[in-house]
């Protein structure tokens, strides 16, 4: 039994032993810009986290690299400048409108378009077709006496 409480405890305690950055900032404010940008970058590989949050090996660079631009004297911007060089536009959560990214904007908005045109179009023309009483009747009888045949 303790046997199996020591292997429980050490099964459970296995992502303590995960790798945690410790970098020594020259100021608080240079710490909190590492924290932010950290938190505004997105990983490449993990495509939704950012690369404060994942345990991937480039995000792991990429938070060193943030930590030695720092230590260089780099403004934010810059550091961000440096990334979407480096990895592209995709490592910002925020892609500028660019030529490249011009149909990933456009796109949905002129599918909603046609989608609204090709309904209030539809709906016109379904209004126009009112319903013939003498018809309906006419047709209802004919299946009541098909069905009273059957019966018979």
């Amino acid at each position: 039994m303790q046997k199996l409480i020591v292997l429980l405890l050490l099964f459970f305690s296995l992502p303590t032993f995960a790798a945690i950055d410790s970098y020594e900032f020259s100021s608080p404010q240079q710490e909190q810009a590492y924290q932010q940008l950290t938190q505004q970058l997105r990983c490449p590989q993990c495509q939704n986290n950012n690369i404060a949050d994942s345990n991937a090996t480039i995000s792991t660079d990429m938070r060193a690299k943030v930590y030695e631009l720092l230590q260089q004297g780099k403004s934010k911007q810059e550091v961000v400048d440096y990334m979407v060089q480096r990895y592209g536009n995709f490592v910002t959560y925020d892609p500028p409108l660019a030529p490249s990214t011009l149909l990933l904007w456009l796109i949905p908005a002129a599918l909603l378009l046609i989608g609204i045109l090709i309904l209030f179009r539809r709906k016109p023309h379904l209004r126009h077709q009112p319903a013939d009483p003498v018809l309906d009747q006419q047709r209802l009888n004919k299946i009541l006496q098909r069905d009273d045949k059957e019966k018979k």
